[in-house]
């Protein structure tokens, strides 16, 4: 008996041993983890990430990643002006239409295997050659190949010497360089990794790929061999790891913003903007002390489209096209709708932030002016019950079904059709919808970038001119703007095509867009800027 009381007073101390052992162990685990918080970024991605080939960076959420992971010969700063990156320095041979890119000697790509025995090896001219045939492979079958259709040659000269040269003059092409399409590639890497190169990127960012567990979490690290300093000479990034979650619904995402557990929202949804902003866009008292709310004009206009090839009768009528443009209040829809966040478009297309803005006078709210075009519609056409037809998602069904109601005051009838996302691009790219909602984000900081989707030669689905509008006078200013180098000269012929699209009303512009982003008080040095691009080398948080 003595014994088994000995055997059982043993057992219980080794397990109260073992679970004070394990308790002070996750303790002091959890300690570690909470002492690290302040070098760990973290963000949701409320939309799947399907690839970190830079080639296949053509929307917001794939792009901020990328943007962690590599560089190209040059970067924008958040005024959007054009910085060197790998490429210290150029000069342009306007005669020729000649760029010479002079790149830096001292930028590694990520620490890899596939580089020999110590896993480094610095960027030369022939990785951009090679990045920008694989760009153009059909093979990689790349969605930003078109940066490079204006391109007539490029090659490297030697290892820090890279030369282009353009089919004709191209002010703007400096801008399309920031893309992250145009980011450097290791052939070594991109050949080894193969098909599975979309999930095991190298570049030579400021963070460099460590674990991705698609949908779940996507984590990096800092990368001990980045190239840029800040101005005191410190070693960028100064972070230790960027952390991304995916969670696909918004209101979680807020939950998780206001408990703490990721340092930053971009973007307003209705799910949560009335519970963290006033009506006049401030942030609400109980946000303040933990809140900062960051905002600048975004380079997205956001609109409604006519599909000028349509032949119903309201479409083809510059008569309505105008009626609907002056028959809904937008400043109103701004302050009611979007907390006040968002400049009403009652300009032209082209949005705040970009030359050529404010230069002409958009339609404002005048009904009477709308009945009185109704009215002569009618009499025109003989239709006397004009219809039109609104395709849309459900994000922005509050929009449509605000003009639905200011439109049926005025006479004409409104139908919302709401359909998923990927339903809505298919059938917009189609011309299958009279009217669609859309919004055009800047791809580069030009106002050209805009006055694209008017040209005629951009149909869908050869280009971005969704509406199928054409215009002989359009075509010709876009071109002519096109072989002008002063910024001020091309400013304004973008005012007159402005103009010429305002008259001929192909669009409704509803509002330029702000970039909104809501960031704990613990980060700094998170900036924003006026394409929304999230950079993180230079972000810092408290403990």
């Amino acid at each position: 008996m003595e014994s088994l009381t000995r055997k059982l007073t043993f057992i219980a101390v080794s397990c109260t041993a073992a679970c004070l052992a394990f308790f002070f162990t996750s303790c002091k685990e959890e300690a570690e983890q909470t002492s690290k918080d302040h070098l760990v970024f973290r963000y949701n991605e409320h939309s799947n990430v399907a690839s970190l080939d830079p080639a296949f960076a053509r929307n917001p959420q794939t792009i901020w990643p990328s943007n962690q992971l590599f560089n190209g010969l040059v970067q924008l700063d958040d005024s959007l002006n054009i910085q060197p990156d790998i490429a210290k320095d150029w000069e342009i041979n306007d005669s020729t239409s000649t760029y010479t890119f002079y790149l830096r000697n001292d930028v590694y790509f990520h620490r890899n295997s596939v580089f020999g025995v110590d896993g480094t090896r610095t960027v030369k001219a022939s990785d951009f050659q090679y990045s920008f045939d694989r760009l153009t492979d059909p093979k990689v079958a790349s969605p930003g190949s078109w940066v490079l259709s204006n391109v007539e040659s490029y090659k490297a000269v030697d290892d820090t010497t890279f030369v282009v040269q353009l089919k004709q003059p191209f002010p703007a092409f400096l801008g399309l360089l920031s893309m992250r399409y145009c980011s450097v590639v290791p052939k070594e890497a991109v050949e080894h990794y193969g098909n599975e190169w979309r999930r095991n990127p190298v570049g030579t960012g400021p963070f460099q790929y460590k674990m991705w567990e698609e949908n779940i979490k996507l984590i990096f690290r800092k990368n001990p061999l980045y190239f840029e300093k800040d101005e005191n000479g410190t070693p960028l990034p100064y972070l230790e790891a960027v952390s991304i979650t995916f969670l696909p619904d918004k209101q979680s995402e807020f939950l998780q913003f206001a408990q703490g557990k990721i340092d930053f929202m971009s973007g307003l949804d209705n799910s949560y903007k009335d519970e963290i902003l006033t009506t006049k866009g401030q942030l609400k008292e109980k946000y303040q002390d933990r809140v900062k709310l960051l905002t600048t004009p975004y380079l997205n206009t956001e609109y409604l489209g006519f599909f000028m090839g349509a032949e119903t009768p309201e479409i083809q009528s510059n008569l309505l096209r105008k009626a609907v443009n002056y028959g809904f209040d937008r400043k109103k829809m701004v302050t009611y709708l979007r907390n006040g966040l968002g400049i009403p478009a009652i300009h032209g297309f082209i949005p705040k932030g970009l030359p050529g803005f404010a230069e002409i006078e958009g339609y404002s709210y005048q009904p009477e002016i709308a009945r009185s075009l109704i009215e002569q519609y009618k009499l025109e056409t003989g239709d006397p019950n004009p219809e039109i037809v609104i395709g849309t998602n459900s994000q922005y069904l509050d929009i449509c079904e605000y003009i639905q109601r200011e439109l049926e005051k005025l006479g004409i009838k409104v139908t919302i059709d709401v359909m998923p996302p990927s339903t809505l691009r298919q059938k917009k790219s189609s011309g299958e919808l009279d009217i669609f909602r859309a919004s055009w984000v800047a791809d580069y900081p030009d106002a050209e970038n805009y006055l694209s989707l008017f040209y005629s030669l951009n149909f869908t689905p050869n280009g971005p001119n969704y509406t199928h509008y054409k215009s002989e006078l359009m075509d010709s200013l876009y071109e002519q703007s096109l072989s002008i180098v002063h910024i001020d000269d091309r400013k304004n012929l973008y005012t007159k095509m402005d103009s010429l699209i305002v008259a001929d009303a192909p669009v409704i512009p509803l509002y330029y867009d702000m970039a909104i982003r809501f960031v704990s008080k613990k980060v700094n040095g998170l900036g924003i800027n006026p394409q929304n691009f999230l950079f993180l080398k230079r972000v810092k948080k408290e403990k």
